[in-house]
């Protein structure tokens, strides 16, 4: 499995390059440790499992941009990442869109790592069942991030704010739901077939089924 753990250095080497960046003077320091936690969480993981479950390339590039995408949220906090505001002002838009593209993103990558998991150890065949599991997961993940951000403004009050986001939006939380929604479904529309021959060459390189 030594292509495994040469692409797990390389993205252990890029979070890291990113974790400097967004870390050395970020808008809130304790926005920026809510919002990379899932990075830290994460690559432990993916080095714990590379033996017994490697992931595809494609899941494995998902998750490195999605962590990256964690880092300049956390480093300017969503409401507030540069790249957002060029696109408020060019589409005349009312508020920073970042964090609707975090949460498509939240969405978008998750479908294809619970899809991989779903497929190479639940064993279940491509289908309508197989999608309807993988969209109810990402919303799974979506609620309980937003009863994270809840627990969050109960325990710091005005504190919160910057992690939660929600630029004076009341339906911020639905929000967020929705762009999930829309970008797992994406993902699974224009992705499976891709990430299903990586699959089957998976499944050759490691001799599993």
């Amino acid at each position: 499995m030594e292509w495994t753990t040469r692409r797990l250095a390389l993205l252990g080497a890029v979070w890291a390059a990113g974790l400097l960046a967004s870390g050395r003077y970020p808008f809130d320091r304790a926005t920026w440790w809510m919002e990379v936690a899932p990075v830290l969480i994460v690559m432990p993981l993916l080095w714990g499992l590379r033996r017994r479950f490697p992931l595809t390339g494609l899941a494995l590039m998902l998750v490195g941009i999605h962590g990256l995408i964690l880092m300049l949220g956390g480093a300017y906090s969503y409401a507030r990442v540069p790249a957002g505001h060029w696109v408020q002002d060019w589409l005349h838009l009312a508020r920073n869109p970042y964090d609707r593209l975090g949460h498509f993103a939240q969405g978008f990558v998750p479908a294809i790592v619970f899809r991989e998991a779903l497929i190479r150890c639940g064993g279940l065949a491509r289908g309508r069942l197989l999608t309807m599991l993988v969209i109810a997961c990402c919303l799974a993940v979506s609620a309980a991030y937003e009863l994270i951000e809840f627990g969050a403004a109960m325990a710091l009050g005005q504190g919160a704010d910057e992690f939660l986001g929600t630029q004076g939006d009341p339906w911020d939380t639905q929000w967020d739901m929705l762009m999930c929604l829309v970008g797992a479904a994406t993902s699974l529309l224009t992705l499976s077939r891709l990430h299903d021959r990586q699959i089957a060459r998976l499944g050759k390189q490691t001799g599993s089924s």
